[in-house]
């Protein structure tokens, strides 16, 4: 089982400048790297402070100028705000810059948010028929002219300029959860990105018990790769408090996201308070002592053996969400601890 690295900037206030993030998020992608991680993901997101990505591809550009080894993975892309031309063609430019490391995740998306501001108001429930004719279109583009007639997008010949280095076509990566969208990702041959969020590794069991059964439903495609992603924060076995901070920054995080979700608040220059804890009061899984638990937060000792069950499950690959709205100190000093003491155990 591989490690990667998934981040994004967070900015909670107006302290901290766009600047200070960038330099934050390349000091841990280079750790990332130097610690022996496979990839490094970096997500889409607009006009949000607390997720800030307009678009990947800048950032993986730039951290594809300062790496050597380390793969750059946009994960994911949200299918309805991309013609399959721009897709293409921007996937193949990063792979080309990055010498063969690209790799895309592609998702519907999730926040209703973006999609009044960026698809009409397009319900995000309905981004899955985006995401079905974008991931082939996508395909067809990158091996050459290719003219396309779909429900949502049409154009006459087109090909991808440039092509992608890698051939016949760069890892793909589908987010995943109900058993159709496992089942689409797997039939077209795509890898599958899972998310437990605040649920316990059970979720995470059903999740790979799903993406088994779309592969037993498709013997003629070769068996693509599960990653899981959580928020995770290793902490000193000197500190035997020291999982709480990293709870209660989660469970912020957790409580913003949900404020975001709901839709129901119109934010302040990009910022939007997280919804308040009275909200959650018959919500146990809110609780720092529940996402102690769920969250991947531990001691390295607690971390390597919570994440042997993981590589024992047949997971291919863990993603070190490091998004938990601490200080970026505090991430620095998790990433240090798992690589200097969980990742051995793994190589």
């Amino acid at each position: 089982m591989r490690f990667s690295l998934f981040v994004h900037m967070e900015r909670w206030d107006e302290e901290v400048s766009h600047r200070q993030l960038f330099e934050n998020l390349t000091e841990l992608a280079l750790m990332a790297e130097a610690g022996g991680f496979g990839t490094v993901w970096i997500g889409e997101h607009h006009a949000m402070e607390y997720t800030i990505s307009p678009s990947p591809m800048p950032l993986l550009a730039n951290l594809a100028a300062k790496t050597s080894t380390i793969r750059l993975g946009a994960g994911t892309i949200i299918a309805p705000f991309w013609n399959p031309i721009r897709a293409a063609g921007e996937c193949a430019l990063l792979d080309v810059i990055s010498n063969g490391r690209m790799e895309v995740g592609l998702a519907r998306g999730a926040y209703q948010f973006e999609f009044d501001r960026l698809a009409g108001g397009l319900s995000a429930r309905d981004g899955g028929k985006h995401l079905r004719e974008l991931v082939p279109a996508v395909r067809a583009l990158w091996q050459g002219d290719y003219a396309h007639d779909g429900e949502i997008w049409q154009f006459p010949t087109s090909t991808s300029v440039p092509k992608p280095v890698q051939q016949p076509t760069p890892p793909m990566w589908i987010a995943a959860r109900d058993p159709d969208s496992h089942d689409f990702a797997v039939a077209q041959g795509c890898n599958v990105m899972v998310t437990p969020l605040m649920k316990g590794d059970e979720e995470v069991v059903d999740l790979k018990r799903k993406f088994d059964t779309a592969v037993a439903n498709h013997p003629e495609v070769p068996r693509p790769e599960l990653m899981v992603l959580r928020h995770t924060h290793v902490h000193s076995p000197d500190q035997p408090d020291g999982w709480r901070p990293a709870a209660e920054a989660i469970g912020r995080f957790y409580r913003t996201f949900d404020a975001w979700f709901g839709n129901k608040t119109t934010p302040q220059n990009g910022f939007l308070a997280p919804s308040p804890e009275s909200k959650f009061a018959d919500r146990p899984e809110f609780e720092p002592e529940s996402l102690h638990k769920t969250a991947m937060i531990g001691t390295p000792a607690e971390i390597i053996e919570r994440l042997r069950t993981y590589q024992e499950l047949g997971i291919d690959e863990y993603s070190f969400w490091i998004d938990t709205s601490l200080p970026h100190e505090e991430k620095r000093r998790s990433l240090e601890l798992f690589i200097k003491e969980v990742a051995p155990a793994f190589q």
